[in-house]
């Protein structure tokens, strides 16, 4: 969610991909195409009833994630319980459109962070049997995370800078209450397992919904090896109040309490985050969503009120 950079694209309509279609996928061009949604990263167009284009728009480092997803996603899909992006075809910088583009399959759902998860058995057991399938013993040359799946105390200049910004902008009554959580999770026994696959980036608008459960995960371009705790902040940035308990039973390889202290760390960071970003928006930065404001605030209220302080806002 904190990504570094921007960069300009040509205006993305239509007739661009269109274009570039004919140039690079003649066999495609013909499907219909629509407007999806603008990401952070990435616009997605969706291609016909089955297919989706994600094209870069607004910053620099989303050429070296639609690289990663393109290399890596499709020898992990196969083994994911819900559906995921898998990318199909690579499209290569031109003169038409200088950035790498991809085609993927398109995964129906509505995000998250637009319709929340209300079934909370359910949406635990299906966030706790995909992150079953997904977190297992990455390879030697897997790809590294932009600050995911490290150590807390890598993060914590980022998470000071947060705390400032929302204390800055009226969002956090109680700065204290989160700094403490943030530290007991920094002072908890470092990972010292196998570096496992991870998502990177599991927020609400990264996570799709129907009928009230999870039904699938996209934007895998944080995806990288590392600590599980990463991933496992999720049950307090997704799930609805009181389901955390049972995702955790659900979780087959088990998560020992220190590792849960420390998903508390990264939680607290997602949370400010997308307090930050919705609530406050980033100047400049096209991918800030209001959307994201409520069900941050909601993960901040779960995690203060777990840790015996009392939620705000």
């Amino acid at each position: 969610m904190t990504h570094t950079g921007t960069a300009t694209s040509p205006e993305i309509t239509a007739d661009l991909i269109r274009d570039l279609l004919r140039e690079r996928h003649p066999d495609l061009a013909h499907h219909p195409l629509r407007l999806g949604a603008r990401g952070w990263d990435n616009q997605v167009w969706r291609l016909g009833e089955d297919l989706a284009v994600r094209l870069p728009w607004a910053t620099a480092g989303a050429d070296a994630l639609l690289r990663k997803e393109y290399a890596w996603l499709p020898l992990l899909a196969p083994g994911l319980p819900m559906r995921v992006p898998v990318p199909q075809r690579l499209g290569e910088p031109s003169e038409r459109f200088p950035r790498p583009w991809i085609v993927t399959t398109w995964v129906p759902g509505e995000p998250a962070d637009r319709a929340a998860a209300t079934r909370g058995p359910q949406a635990a057991e299906a966030l706790a049997g995909f992150l079953t399938a997904l977190h297992r013993p990455a390879p030697a040359d897997a790809p590294e995370g932009r600050g995911r799946g490290v150590a807390l105390a890598e993060a914590e200049r980022g998470f000071r800078g947060l705390v400032e910004s929302a204390t800055g902008f009226g969002l956090l009554p109680d700065p204290e209450a989160v700094r403490a959580i943030w530290d007991d999770a920094v002072a908890a026994p470092v990972w010292e397992g196998p570096a496992l696959w991870l998502h990177g980036d599991l927020h609400p608008a990264n996570v799709l919904t129907a009928d009230g459960t999870f039904c699938g995960v996209i934007d895998f371009g944080d995806m990288c090896a590392g600590d599980p705790a990463c991933d496992l902040a999720a049950a307090w940035i997704l799930l609805p109040d009181g389901a955390a308990p049972a995702f955790h039973r659900a979780y087959l390889p088990g998560a020992d309490p220190a590792t849960l202290r420390r998903a508390r760390g990264w939680a607290v960071v997602k949370a400010l985050a997308g307090l930050v970003i919705g609530d406050a928006g980033v100047h400049g930065r096209p991918g800030g969503k209001a959307s994201w404001g409520p069900p941050a605030r909601a993960s901040l209220g779960r995690l203060l009120a777990t840790s015996g302080a009392t939620a705000s806002g």
